[in-house]
């Protein structure tokens, strides 16, 4: 039959019946493939027939969906990296023991001692601590190095208030970090740098009393080194660090806690360090031991005819104006505790040498009254003041006669003011001796 001209399509069937046999084969197909894989859990399916590469697909059951063990990697979920009950070391107890005399024992396995977590020292004999509950013993440091140097900080500073150098070793002892105990001259001479003279002498006489236990010769050098390794972070906050540093140098080969030829080492390997070279120069000076042990001065950082000096300037003052506040002010910033029997003794004699010594007298009472309810002199200072006066009234009378007198009126007003102990110690007065005319020698 040849072509047709059938515009309006009369008589045509809609679907052929080719693609209808098309159809029906992809079906048959699509419907053979669901009952295999309904009969086979995984099915393993092959694309792309006749080449190499494979793409292997697996499908869980939907009638086993759920009772999977979740251990077993090959079926996912959350067991990856969990350990199976014979992995959680529970069976460890009943392994078998180890040899003594297999070259893989470790003795350290067997449970004798514990190792804490500070660097033990080598050889170390007798251990830190012991562990009750374990029933083992402990080497090694006790504490972490910054929990060492907070416990060391805390001693130090409680140091410079008692002065108690035995309550230092005590606590150094019971921190139990021998091999931490460089880090105490460190911390030590970095913490008095903040301070004044009066700590920096405690400072070295701590060092003495420290040496050589429970610091030996190698930990006072190993921290002498560490102190000049960071003595450019401490010039940062103490510009005097350098200096004040080679003082400490100096004082310890005075002192014996270092031996000379720590500084001859230093000076070889740090060549033209100005801290070594301010030790060398103290200690080449003449007298110079005598003159190192009053490096800091005596104890408050000046020299005695200083703090003379710097006492009649303030007196002097006082009596001019009668400013008891700054007279106060001055007196404290002198820092100069054990010195105030001296501002006692001076201020009496010059009251003593005014034109009018009774009315002196009253404003250094008054004076030493403000200073005893403030808490600033001690009234053991003011009574010692007064025994040094009652001691040397045999000279005070060659150059002022009335001075017995004026010094009993005085003590009389401390005494009501409440300047003297409640009980104090009865001191003997040197009573001037009669001459053989009857005067006063």
């Amino acid at each position: 039959m040849g072509k047709v001209h059938n515009p309006s399509g009369a008589g045509v069937r809609a679907i052929s019946t080719q693609v209808k046999n098309k159809t029906q084969k992809i079906r048959e197909k699509e419907k053979a493939e669901l009952d295999n894989a309904v009969s086979d859990d995984h099915e393993t399916k092959v694309k792309d027939v006749g080449t190499a590469r494979r793409n292997i697909t697996r499908k869980k059951s939907t009638e086993n969906e759920g009772t999977f063990d979740s251990h077993k990697k090959k079926q996912g979920g959350p067991g990856k990296g969990k350990w199976l009950d014979i992995q959680d070391g529970s069976l460890d107890d009943y392994a078998d023991p180890v040899d003594v005399n297999d070259p893989l024992y470790d003795e350290t396995k067997e449970g004798k001692y514990i190792l804490s977590g500070g660097d033990a020292l080598i050889g170390e004999e007798e251990p830190s601590g012991y562990y009750e509950s374990e029933g083992k013993a402990i080497y090694g440091p006790m504490l972490t190095l910054p929990e060492f140097k907070i416990r060391l900080a805390e001693s130090i500073r409680e140091y410079f208030d008692s002065g108690d150098s035995d309550e230092v070793i005590r606590s150094i002892e019971e921190l139990k970090c021998r091999s931490f105990h460089p880090e105490v001259v460190k911390k030590a001479i970095s913490l008095s740098l903040d301070e004044g003279p009066r700590e920096r002498e405690l400072i070295s006489r701590l060092l003495t009393c420290l040496h050589p236990t429970p610091l030996s010769d190698a930990d006072m050098e190993e921290g002498f080194e560490i102190l000049l390794q960071g003595l450019e972070e401490l010039s940062i906050d103490c510009p005097d660090a350098k200096t004040m540093v080679g003082s400490f140098l100096a004082r310890a080969v005075v002192d014996e806690v270092l031996p000379p030829a720590y500084l001859s080492t230093q000076n070889n390997e740090r060549p033209g360090d100005p801290v070594v070279e301010k030790a060398v120069s103290l200690l080449s000076r003449e007298h110079c031991t005598a003159r190192l042990e009053h490096v800091w001065g005596p104890g408050d950082g000046r020299p005695v005819a200083e703090l003379k000096t710097v006492l009649d300037q303030l007196l002097k003052e006082y009596l001019m104006s009668r400013e008891l506040d700054e007279a106060a002010r001055c007196v404290r910033e002198m820092n100069a505790s054990h010195f105030h029997h001296e501002l006692v003794k001076r201020g009496v004699t010059h009251a003593m040498e005014t034109a009018d010594p009774k009315d002196a007298l009253d404003a250094m009472s008054a004076l030493f009254s403000f200073l005893t309810k403030n808490a600033i002199v001690s009234e053991y200072q003011v009574a010692k003041g007064i025994s040094r006066l009652n001691k040397l009234l045999p000279d005070l009378s060659l150059d002022i006669p009335s001075a017995p007198e004026l010094l009993s009126e005085f003590e009389i007003m401390v005494k009501e003011r409440g300047c003297l102990p409640s009980s104090p110690k009865r001191v003997e007065v040197a009573s001037p001796k009669p001459a053989e005319n009857g005067t006063a020698q």
